[in-house]
C-alpha cells in the first residue's frame, strides 16, 4: 500500500488550494470536513450534493484535497479517515478559507444582497 502524502504547510499554496476547490464536488466535501467535529470516513461522502459519487471517484477527490494540504488522511483497517487542516491552514494564509467557504455557502444557499454577510473567523469551527 502507497504511503499518504500530506504537504508540510510551508508547502501548500494558494493557488494549490483554489485549484483543490475549484471543483464543485471537492469543495462539497471539504466544507462539510470543515463543519464536523472529528475524523469523517470516506464513504460518507458517496452521496454529495444530491448526486451519487462512485468510490473511485471519491478516491481522487480525497487524492487531490490531500495533495493540497487541505485534509489530513488516516487508514484505520479499510476505512480512510479525513480531517480538515483548516487551524493549519489559518495560520498560514489567514481568512482565505473562511473566505472561500462563506462563498461556497452564499453560492449554495442562493443568498443575493443583503442577506449575504462576511462570515465571523472567531465562529468558524476549525479541526
Amino acid at each position: 500500500m502507497r504511503p499518504l502524502v500530506h504537504p508540510a504547510i510551508d508547502d501548500i499554496t494558494v493557488e494549490g488550494i483554489l485549484h483543490a476547490l475549484s471543483d464543485p464536488v471537492r469543495v462539497a466535501i471539504y466544507a462539510k470536513l470543515a463543519a464536523a467535529h472529528g475524523a469523517t470516513t470516506c464513504s460518507n461522502f458517496l452521496q454529495i450534493s444530491d448526486r451519487s459519487v462512485p468510490k473511485s471517484t471519491l478516491s481522487q477527490h480525497f487524492r487531490a484535497l490531500r495533495e493540497a494540504g487541505l485534509v489530513r488522511s488516516e487508514r484505520h483497517g479499510v476505512e480512510m479517515r479525513n480531517v480538515s487542516r483548516c487551524k493549519e491552514i489559518e495560520r498560514r494564509f489567514p481568512g482565505l478559507i473562511a473566505a472561500i467557504l462563506h462563498a461556497y455557502s452564499v453560492e449554495a444557499t442562493g443568498q443575493t444582497g443583503a442577506a449575504r454577510r462576511k462570515p465571523d473567523a472567531r465562529k468558524m469551527r476549525a479541526v
